[in-house]
């Protein structure tokens, strides 16, 4: 795996801009969008606490990471143009699920 720390730390912030875009999009009425973000957030956070713990679980939850986050990004980017939240959350996202690879 690449640098814990960094994943675990991009973890925390990719949590907080998707709840943030999550909430955004529920007020909007993009269901879509809002589920993802919500999925996202709690992986991200499963994620950094298995990390920062060492867990024997840690290089599993980490591909899921990946794989929702670059799910959250893709979904985002279809928003990102008209929604600065969903273009934070996408950037957020993309480093999160690079700073998370193996």
């Amino acid at each position: 795996m690449k640098d814990l720390q960094k994943c675990i730390d991009a973890c925390f912030v990719c949590v907080a801009d998707c709840e943030k875009c999550g909430t955004d999009c529920i007020n909007e009425g993009n269901k879509q969008c809002a589920l993802l973000c919500r999925d996202c957030a709690d992986i991200c956070a499963l994620c950094a606490r298995l990390c920062a713990r060492s867990s024997q679980f840690s290089a599993e939850i980490c591909a899921l990471c990946v794989k929702c986050c670059e799910a959250c990004a893709k979904e985002c980017e279809k928003h990102a143009a008209h929604h600065d939240h969903c273009k934070k959350c996408a950037d957020s996202c993309k480093k999160c699920a690079d700073a998370c690879k193996m």
